[in-house]
């Protein structure tokens, strides 16, 4: 088994850790900002429906269920779960092979509702 080489420090020049998360943040308010907003009421109430069940799930899942259907563009996904994160209704609960096909394999993050979201929809 080999192991990756970490650095305690980045390296001047090479990583800028606060750059990345502008970058990153840039990205999902331009996905929210044209994602049309049917899709975005549908998929917002898609993961409030998974997030009350309390187990854990993926972007696939809500497709599978026929609650949403696929964006007209990926990023979507990133935007619609990073705001459900950040409004308390989900959280991380790991990464898992992604059960989309269309992307085949890949690692996506799983989700599950957060015990307060879960209380309050109670």
């Amino acid at each position: 088994m080999t192991q990756q080489l970490q650095f305690p420090i980045a390296a001047e020049g090479t990583v800028s850790p606060a750059a990345g998360e502008a970058a990153k943040q840039d990205g999902i308010a331009r996905a929210m900002a044209n994602t049309p907003p049917d899709w975005a009421t549908a998929c917002r109430a898609a993961i409030e429906l998974m997030a009350r069940r309390g187990i854990p799930f993926q972007a696939a899942d809500l497709i599978a269920e026929g609650l949403v259907d696929e964006p007209d563009h990926p990023a979507r996904w990133g935007a619609a779960f990073n705001g459900a994160a950040r409004a308390g209704v989900i959280e991380e609960a790991g990464f898992v092979r992604s059960k989309r096909a269309t992307v085949h394999g890949s690692i996506c993050k799983q989700w599950t509702g957060t015990a307060s979201f879960r209380r309050q929809a109670a």
